[in-house]
């Protein structure tokens, strides 16, 4: 995704602490602090992880309440639905689902300018993001699973047909001609669809300024061990003195770690502090990315509602096809059935396998051995294992590139990426062959010598990082 400007940061972290948003346990009824950061967390820049993100402004204990954001500081329907206008307008068409609404509400909000008061937060969101509603027929076509280009397609199918169902109330609201626009609903829908937070009293969820700002790290990997709350309490944000001068909200939020150890949640709404608290998923040391779990993902869906994938995702599954014969012989549901991210068949899947290669007459007999998980035989086992790896090969041995030339093409692109001026730029371009040259041609790019600078433009750089995503999920597939 394209990041706003950084320049106004400290201001809009000023006015985040206007909001009572802190990073701090304790609330500060005498004096605000200037800015909401700086005693848990800072904003940094990772450039291999993500880009701008939290990082840990000093050692923090896992489990340990890093920052609360009250309700109040909540984008939410509710808040944007006070404007009349919008209101009024928004009632005449309840035939838009929650999301639409939400999605203009934003738009709405967008063309308020410097006049919104949720102004210094929406100039730093994201000017563009590179969901697969985004997706040129190019880039979809470079994803070359069927699969992956059917999800492709679908998000852009529902992406227009969602701003071609809320185009009147837009149009009632007499939104700019830039906010009318496809891209412009696309750009607000994936700012709901990647930024927003669940919050139990409305289905689409929240934008949370600041608390919007965690990069993702995906479930799965970290022990789940409790650390007791003796250490939560050895946390130097509980050790402060002013835990005891008598402030109600403090008092409750010590009340409320022993619960928090119990549900062992990155965060969520707090109904009795009145605020979205966000916890230490780990220890983390000073200058480490602080990291929050949005939920379980595979790649593919990280990249459609979100936009990026990761290098090593534990969560992700590869679907091989399955003869008829094979889903007839068990209970299993089809989507229980894959390889795992580290090449494991899936319970269900070797369950599956190992009753279907079971003789017909014997599978009524054996049948509650293979669903409990437990191996039939060696020779069952062998044949499981000998089928599953020909069908991986077969489906890798359709794809019409391989793991080499995918990683030498990414290697190009991040060089195209990286092309310090143009004549470089030209070199690199005119060396691409097949793929790349599609690429070209879809941007409307040429090899040849011209006798003019070739510069990308902005369109360009975008479509460039949309089909290294493409190529990278691939190739991570590839490699799985």
């Amino acid at each position: 995704m394209e990041e706003a400007e950084p320049e106004t940061l400290e201001g809009f972290l000023a006015w985040a602490a206007e909001l009572g948003i802190s990073d701090s346990l304790h609330n500060f009824q005498s004096q605000k602090p200037r800015i909401c950061l700086g005693n848990s967390l800072v904003v940094s820049f990772f450039p291999d992880a993500g880009g701008r993100g939290l990082g840990a402004a000093r050692d923090l204990r896992k489990g340990e309440l890093i920052l609360r954001v009250p309700k109040s500081a909540l984008l939410t329907r509710d808040s944007l639905l006070k404007d009349g206008i919008l209101s009024s307008a928004a009632n005449g068409h309840r035939c838009l689902s929650p999301t639409q609404i939400m999605t203009v509400c934003l738009l709405y909000e967008m063309g308020k300018g410097k006049n919104s008061f949720w102004y210094p937060y929406l100039k730093h969101l994201p000017r563009s993001y590179e969901i697969l509603a985004t997706f040129s027929e190019f880039e979809k076509q470079a994803l070359q699973v069927d699969d992956a280009v059917w999800t492709t397609e679908k998000a852009i199918s529902k992406a227009e047909t969602e701003w071609k169902q809320a185009t009147l109330l837009m149009q009632e609201l007499k939104l700019k001609p830039r906010l009318l626009s496809l891209r412009a609903w696309i750009w607000a829908s994936a700012t709901i669809s990647s930024r927003t937070l669940h919050i139990p009293w409305d289905e689409v969820g929240c934008l949370c300024p600041v608390g919007d700002l965690f990069n993702y790290a995906a479930p799965g990997g970290e022990s789940k061990d409790i650390e007791n709350v003796e250490n939560l309490m050895h946390s130097s944000s509980l050790q402060d003195d002013s835990l005891s001068s008598g402030h109600s909200t403090d008092s409750l939020l010590v009340e409320r770690y022993d619960a928090q150890l119990q549900r062992l949640t990155d965060g969520g709404y707090d109904d009795d502090i009145g605020a979205y608290c966000f916890y230490a998923r780990n220890n983390y040391k000073k200058g480490e990315q602080v990291l929050l779990s949005y939920g379980t993902y595979t790649n593919l869906e990280l990249l459609e509602h979100y936009g990026f994938l990761l290098n090593k995702n534990p969560n992700d599954k590869v679907f091989i096809p399955l003869e008829p014969s094979m889903y007839s012989c068990n209970s299993w549901p089809k989507e229980s059935m894959y390889i795992h991210q580290d090449g494991q068949p899936s319970f269900a899947l070797l369950s599956a396998l190992r009753l279907w290669t079971t003789p017909q007459s014997q599978r009524r007999s054996i049948g509650h051995l293979a669903y409990s998980g437990s191996q039939l035989s060696v020779e069952n086992e062998i044949s499981v294992l000998k089928w599953i790896s020909q069908n991986c090969r077969v489906i890798l041995n359709t794809l019409p590139t391989t793991v080499e030339g995918d990683s030498l093409l990414l290697f190009t692109i991040d060089e195209i990426q990286n092309a310090g001026n143009p004549m470089e730029l030209r070199k690199l371009l005119c060396q691409l062959e097949s793929e790349a040259c599609a690429f070209l041609e879809a941007n409307s790019l040429q090899k040849e010598e011209n006798g003019g600078e070739l510069v990308l433009s902005r369109k360009t750089k975008r479509s460039i990082e949309r089909w290294k995503l493409a190529v990278e999920w691939r190739l991570r597939r590839e490699g799985d």
